[in-house]
């Protein structure tokens, strides 16, 4: 089966051009393609694990992927889905934020040997000189076409309207087509579903600079059941750094996934093959627990490896409970088999206290509150007036409760914010 078609039937495509002509070029060349990746964090997020994803099917199928870095258009902004103008950083930030996201997309792809590359379109884009690039480049734009790209109409209709700094961007993503057309005999570029205008642009200009056919495809923005969009959000974004967002914090996002989402996920987020997945479409009950601790298991070891998966999988058991994963569950999948009986772990988020600080002086609403379970005090009082704040899985009664010595269990305390957020007090 063709890459094309895997992508396809996996969820991935939203759009693509001259579909005949990419299916032949892929299937009788060794293909180059790109996705760009904004450095303006030094962790990527499961909003861009579609794109990464779909690289590491691109190299799975014997293709080359380039991860392009940008460094050169992160300097003015992309103003592709945004209502606003992003932040500007420095050239020192970016560097910086470079290497975080190499240390994350090598868990997907394999750069020894080039089989993949990582490249930073500020090695080209600064070095460019302005009234060169007028007369090369822009003139095979046009600006009434331009405007008429859904990025540029959500812009100019904003409050704060369309700058003309971030106008110069289709120019310069079509530029880094171009480049990387001619320097790496790149002739496919791929992106989420706000890329479509800059895509098409760079094909444009690939074809009239070097007289060479170049192909896009899309994906969709990838929402849950509940229409949430994925990782999108910058306070409580789902990072692909352990450091950010443990290997336990990432296995417990995927395993209270909605139930909706469970077979699309498993199509889009982990290598289990379509056939396994089709199988357990229609499952219900517990056997759905146990098909998302699978897809947690697998997205974790992904992005984590193997051993944290492992940890993360007998962390969720040690608060949540026993957990049975019969053989012939997504058969394919690593993950260890048969019952895991709830024990005590050390990969439950925890805080080390002194006793003597903490008993009968530290109210529960501020141990909330410096666990990371709740952000304010105000909000910890919300959660404890709803019902939601847990003490050893008892009710939190009052907003002045103070653990006692008769909350500690073996030298430790387990708080829980709602269902799914749990914190470890564990005393010295």
């Amino acid at each position: 089966m063709s890459v094309v078609s895997v992508l396809k039937e996996r969820g991935f495509v939203e759009n693509l051009t001259h579909t005949d002509e990419l299916e032949e070029y892929l299937n009788n060349n060794k293909a180059t393609c790109y996705i760009g990746f904004d450095p303006t964090a030094s962790s990527l997020h499961v909003g861009s694990l579609v794109c990464i994803m779909a690289l590491a099917h691109m190299q799975r199928h014997g293709h080359r992927p380039i991860a392009l870095v940008g460094g050169g258009t992160g300097l003015i902004g992309d103003p592709s889905g945004k209502t606003e103008l992003r932040k500007i950083i420095t050239q020192e930030q970016i560097d910086e934020n470079k290497k975080g996201i190499r240390n994350q997309l090598s868990r997907f792809l394999d750069f020894s040997k080039g089989k993949a590359l990582l490249l930073d379109n500020a090695e080209w884009l600064t070095k460019l000189e302005y009234i060169p690039f007028l007369r090369d480049i822009g003139r095979h734009f046009s600006v009434n076409r331009m405007v008429k790209a859904e990025s540029y109409k959500a812009r100019m209709d904003s409050e704060d309207g369309l700058t003309f700094i971030e106008f110069n961007y289709m120019l310069l993503q079509a530029y880094d087509f171009m480049q990387l057309a001619k320097s790496h005999d790149c002739f496919l570029q791929m992106g989420g579903s706000d890329q479509w205008g800059n895509i098409v642009a760079g094909i444009d200009l690939t074809r009239r600079t070097i007289g060479k056919q170049a192909f896009g495809i899309t994906f969709p923005l990838i929402t849950t059941a509940s229409g949430i969009k994925m990782g999108k959000t910058h306070k409580g974004a789902v990072w692909l750094d352990a450091d950010r967002f443990s290997p336990y914090e990432y296995y417990q996002f995927w395993v209270n996934s909605d139930d909706a989402d469970l077979s699309r996920f498993l199509k889009l987020f982990t290598f289990l093959s379509m056939e396994e997945i089709d199988k357990i479409k229609n499952i219900q009950g517990v056997d759905l627990n146990k098909a998302k601790a699978v897809l947690a298991y697998e997205a974790t070891k992904i992005c984590h490896g193997e051993a944290e998966a492992k940890k993360a999988l007998k962390a969720s058991v040690s608060v949540f409970g026993a957990i049975e994963i019969p053989n012939d569950l997504l058969p394919s999948s690593t993950i260890p088999r048969g019952t895991h009986s709830s024990e005590k772990d050390d990969s439950v988020p925890s805080t080390k206290y002194d006793r003597e600080i903490i008993i009968g002086k530290v109210s529960l609403i501020d141990l909330f509150c410096e666990t990371g379970l709740c952000k304010s005090k105000s909000d910890a009082r919300r959660l404890i007036k709803q019902g939601g704040g847990y003490i050893n899985g008892n009710r939190i009664a009052t907003f002045d409760q103070k653990i006692t010595e008769d909350d500690i269990i073996e030298n430790e305390i387990l708080l829980r914010a709602g269902k799914k957020k749990y914190h470890k007090i564990i005393f010295e």
